[in-house]
């Protein structure tokens, strides 16, 4: 009895997050009702929080997922043998398409802010650091003498600049690219930062 009970609750689970996410993919996080979500998956309001303790709760869980998708997109085993430049590139593009694809996912990561009395647990916050790990590795093979807490200074600043670009951009702020000529762009930044770490 008590197995078919979590199985059950695991499947309400899946589904609830599944809605929430399509949700949030068609209407964006600051549309996601409660409400909507339970009738989508044909349970009772009350059955949200059998399984999560908020909406929060469950965006959070919306979040990993779609981190897990693109972790999945930027960790691609046909550029291992790349250069530490070209690699660079290839995640500052697939940043790039992820953002454009999924947007409204994409800026549910970084528009989500918890309660105050409720941060972020600190599995999910240990998920969003997977893009420096992988930032990380290419920064090493050029600049091999880089201690290992500075190239991750380094690995921080240089997400935290290709993301604002995309960002602003995808925005419509004044100071943004057209997505258009974003991809190029991303790609001559990456050559410059690349070059200049090479030559140190």
């Amino acid at each position: 009895m008590a197995r078919k009970t979590l199985e059950k609750r695991e499947d309400l689970k899946q589904r609830l997050i599944e809605a929430a996410r399509d949700r949030i993919a068609a209407d964006g996080l600051s549309n996601l009702r409660a409400r909507d979500v339970t009738q989508d998956v044909g349970c009772a309001l009350g059955g949200l929080y059998t399984v999560f303790a908020d909406l929060d709760d469950l965006v959070i869980h919306v979040n990993s997922a779609t981190l897990k998708a693109l972790e999945a997109s930027l960790t691609l085993a046909e550029v291992r043998d790349y250069t530490p430049t070209d690699r660079l590139r290839n995640l500052a593009r697939g940043y790039l398409r992820f953002a454009l694809t999924h947007r409204n996912l994409w800026k549910a990561l970084f528009d989500h802010r918890p309660p105050d009395d409720r941060p972020s647990p600190e599995w999910h916050l240990k998920e969003h650091m997977f893009l420096m790990g992988i930032i990380a590795e290419p920064l090493a093979e050029l600049q091999p003498t880089m201690s290992k807490t500075q190239r991750a200074i380094r690995a921080r600043t240089l997400f935290g600049a290709v993301h604002g670009v995309v960002s602003i951009s995808l925005e419509g702020r004044f100071v943004g690219l057209p997505v258009e000529s974003l991809e190029g762009e991303l790609d001559d930044f990456i050559l410059t930062v690349a070059a200049g770490a090479a030559a140190k």
